[in-house]
């Protein structure tokens, strides 16, 4: 019988498989990486442009039974990266300027004239209809 105290034996680690995990998140966040998808910031006539981006990774997989009763398994990933908006730094000064989706510039005014037409429109046709 063995003692499972005895230092000469290394014992199993629980987070054996957390190993490859591991390498297989610091991959994927290197390549999500700000500078890899939008490049190095930029500087010229004293200005000095660094993009920000929102970026994300995920992975599973997932094991189950074949027909002759072995289990087989799967998985996959993948990494995207979504522009959000760019800090300008001028002057001494740090400004944060998010990047809009080009319909909101369109959207919003043609809503709210929307709204300012259609509203008033409504509210006579119900003044009408309700009695007094």
């Amino acid at each position: 019988m063995t003692s499972s105290a005895t230092p000469d034996q290394p014992v199993p680690q629980a987070d054996t498989a957390a190993n490859p995990t591991e390498r297989l998140v610091e991959q994927l966040g290197s390549r999500a990486s700000v500078t890899a998808v939008f490049g190095e910031p930029v500087t010229s006539g004293g200005t000095t442009v660094i993009p920000v981006a929102e970026t994300g990774f995920g992975f599973a997989g997932g094991t189950g039974p074949e027909a002759g009763g072995a289990h087989t398994g799967g998985g996959g990933g993948g990494v995207g990266a979504r522009p959000r908006g760019y800090i300008e730094i001028k002057d001494g000064t740090a400004t944060y300027k998010p990047l809009r989706a080009p319909w909101v510039d369109v959207a919003v005014p043609l809503a709210a004239l929307l709204a300012g037409t259609v509203v008033p429109l409504l509210l006579r046709r119900l003044a009408k209809r309700c009695p007094r």
